[in-house]
């Protein structure tokens, strides 16, 4: 499995620019066949920083995702968006998905 994090921060003024283009890519890329997951999140401390979590099945899972057009078109508009350059960590690891958490579970 392919685990990718990206920290992004965003332009306060192209918010409504960025939120239309993370919709529609993040619709896209969930439903690539092997696409595990694929989400963005806002962060809790700076409204302009935007966290990517994805999870592909394997390597190819993941060259067949950059391949796509939409990807293509979304590094072709990031950069008019983001403030900074994006900070990405990429981890190749043998799980195969989230697990259960040990230390919390519902009451």
């Amino acid at each position: 499995m392919i685990v990718i994090n990206i920290v992004m921060q965003i332009r306060a003024e192209k918010t409504d620019e960025w939120l239309e283009l993370a919709d529609s890519y993040a619709r896209n890329v969930n439903a690539e066949e092997g696409c595990l997951y694929f989400k963005f999140s806002r962060s809790l401390t700076d409204e302009n920083e935007y966290v990517c979590i994805e999870g592909f099945r394997d390597a190819d899972a993941g060259s067949t995702h950059t391949s796509q057009p939409y990807v293509k078109d979304f590094f072709e508009r990031m950069p008019d968006l983001v403030a900074a350059q994006p900070q990405i960590l990429y981890i190749d690891t043998p799980h195969d998905g989230f697990g259960p958490m040990g230390e919390i579970a519902p009451r």
